[in-house]
C-alpha cells in the first residue's frame, strides 16, 4: 500500500507538469499567433492595391519596360541611310606642300567632295520592317512580364492568406488540447483517465508546435518574396493581408480556348519572333541586289585654270554570293522554319496550361463545396459530440482527439483549395490577360 502511495502521487506530479507545459505551450502558440492575424484583421492591404504598387515599382517589370522603350528607338535607324562622308582632297606638283603650285600648274588643285552610300531601296524598308516586328515582340516579352508580376503578387497573396489562416487553426487546436488536457487532469484524480492520455496530449502538442513553427517560416518566407516583387525593402513592415472568398468562375473551356489563343502575350511574342524571321529571310534574298554609291567633288584650282566638278557613281557587285548570300539565305531559312515550330510548340503550351487550369478550377470548386457542405461540419459535430461523451466518460481520450485533429486538417485543407482555387484563376488571368 505504501509503494501505491508514492507511485500515486509521482503519477499526480506528473501529470501536473504536463499540464502546466501544456498550459505554457498555449500561451507560446497564441502570442506567436497573434501577431499575423492582428494584423490581417485591423489593417489588412487591399489585393488591387498590392498589384497596382507592383506594376509602378517592380524592379523585373521596370527593366523589361526600358528595354521595350529602348527596343522602339531602334527601326527608325535600321531604315535610315548610312551616314554621308565628307573628304578633302589635295593634288599638289612637285612639292607635298598643300596648294604648292596652284597658280601655275592646272594639275594642281585643292578638292572638296562627299560621298553617300545608298542601299537598295527595299532594303532598307526591310532592315525597319525587321527591326519593327523585334520592337513588337519585345512589346509582347513586356506585356507577359507584366501579367507574370500580377499573378506572382496574387499568388504569394493567396498563399500568405491560407499560412495566416492555418496558423489561427493552429493556435486554436492549442487551446482546445489545453483545455482538454485539463479536463483529462480532473477525469485522472477522479480515476477516470490514464496517465497515458495526459502524455498523449503533450506528444500531439509537440507536433502541433513544430508545425506551427513551420508555418510562422513560412510566413516570414512568403513575406519576403511578396516585398521582393511589389519592390518594397526586405526590412520594410510586413505586408497585412486579408481573408480570401472563393471567386465565380464563368468561362467554359471553348471561351477559354478562344480567349487563350488571342490574348496571351507569350503566343503573341512568339508570333512576333515568327514574322520578324520571315522578314528576315526576305532580307537575306535581298542580298542579291547591288548597293549604290554617290559621290561628288569640287576642285578648286588656281585663278588662271579652270576648276574641275566629278560626280561618281558605284555600284556593288555579289561577286562572292556561294560564300555570303547564299549562306544567309539558308540560314535564314533554317531561323524561319524554327521560329515557325516554336510558335507551334508555343500555342499548344498556352492551351495545355490553360486547360490544366480550367480543370483546377473545377476541382478545387468541386471539393471546396464537399468541404463547406458535409466534412467539415461533420468534423465539428462529431468533435463535439466526442467533447461532450469524453466528459462524462462515454468515449476514450484517443476518440476525442481524433476528432480534434481531424477538424484542423479538414480546415487546413479546405483553405489550401480556396487558395488553389484562386491561384489556378490567377494563371488563367495570366494566360487571356482577363478577369473571368
Amino acid at each position: 500500500m505504501e509503494y501505491r502511495s508514492k507511485s500515486g502521487a509521482n503519477n499526480r506530479a506528473a501529470i501536473a507538469i504536463v499540464v502546466a507545459m501544456a498550459g505554457l505551450w498555449a500561451s507560446l502558440a497564441q502570442a506567436q499567433s497573434r501577431p499575423a492575424l492582428a494584423g490581417a484583421v485591423a489593417s489588412a492591404q487591399a489585393l488591387p492595391d498590392l498589384i497596382t504598387e507592383a506594376l509602378a515599382h517592380s524592379p523585373s517589370l521596370i527593366a523589361a519596360r526600358r528595354q521595350w522603350q529602348a527596343a522602339d528607338k531602334v527601326p527608325v535607324q535600321a531604315a535610315s541611310l548610312p551616314d554621308p562622308q565628307v573628304t578633302f582632297q589635295n593634288l599638289a606638283v612637285g612639292n607635298p606642300i598643300p596648294g604648292h603650285d596652284l597658280q601655275s600648274n592646272n594639275f594642281a588643285y585643292i578638292g572638296y567632295g562627299v560621298t553617300q552610300e545608298i542601299p537598295f531601296p527595299s532594303k532598307l524598308r526591310l532592315r525597319g520592317a525587321l527591326e519593327r516586328q523585334q520592337v513588337q515582340s519585345v512589346w509582347q516579352s513586356y506585356q507577359a512580364r507584366r501579367r507574370a508580376v500580377i499573378e506572382q503578387v496574387r499568388e504569394s497573396y493567396f498563399n500568405l492568406s491560407y499560412l495566416n489562416r492555418s496558423l489561427d487553426l493552429l493556435g486554436r487546436t492549442y487551446r482546445e488540447f489545453h483545455r482538454v488536457a485539463n479536463i483529462t487532469q480532473a477525469q485522472y484524480e477522479v480515476g477516470m483517465a490514464r496517465q497515458q492520455d495526459v502524455l498523449k496530449a503533450q506528444l500531439e502538442m509537440t507536433s502541433l508546435l513544430d508545425e506551427l513553427q513551420g508555418t510562422r517560416e513560412g510566413l516570414q518566407q512568403g513575406q519576403a518574396n511578396l516585398k521582393a516583387i511589389v519592390g518594397r525593402d526586405p526590412d520594410s513592415p510586413d505586408i497585412a493581408i486579408g481573408e480570401v472568398t472563393p471567386t465565380i468562375f464563368k468561362l467554359d473551356q471553348h471561351q477559354l480556348r478562344q480567349l487563350a489563343l488571342t490574348a496571351s502575350p507569350v503566343l503573341k511574342q512568339a508570333q512576333a519572333q515568327e514574322d520578324k524571321s520571315e522578314q528576315a529571310l526576305r532580307l537575306a534574298r535581298q542580298g542579291y541586289l547591288p548597293d549604290f554609291s554617290l559621290s561628288y567633288m569640287y576642285q578648286n584650282t588656281g585663278s588662271r585654270f579652270p576648276d574641275y566638278y566629278m560626280a561618281t557613281v558605284g555600284i556593288s557587285i555579289p561577286l562572292y554570293f556561294w560564300r555570303k548570300q547564299r549562306p544567309a539565305i539558308d540560314q535564314a531559312g533554317s531561323e524561319q522554319e524554327s521560329a515557325h515550330a516554336q510558335t507551334f510548340a508555343t500555342r499548344l503550351e498556352v492551351l495545355a496550361q490553360a486547360q490544366n487550369q480550367w480543370v483546377a478550377i473545377q476541382t478545387t470548386q468541386r471539393v471546396s463545396r464537399i468541404f463547406q457542405a458535409g466534412l467539415i461540419p461533420q468534423a465539428r459535430a462529431t468533435l463535439q459530440s466526442a467533447l461532450a461523451e469524453y466528459r462524462v466518460g462515454k468515449v476514450d481520450f484517443q476518440t476525442l482527439l481524433s476528432a480534434e485533429i481531424d477538424l484542423l486538417r479538414l480546415e487546413q485543407e479546405y483553405y489550401r483549395v480556396v487558395a488553389d482555387h484562386e491561384i489556378a484563376i490567377a494563371k488563367i488571368r495570366q494566360i487571356i490577360g482577363e478577369a473571368p
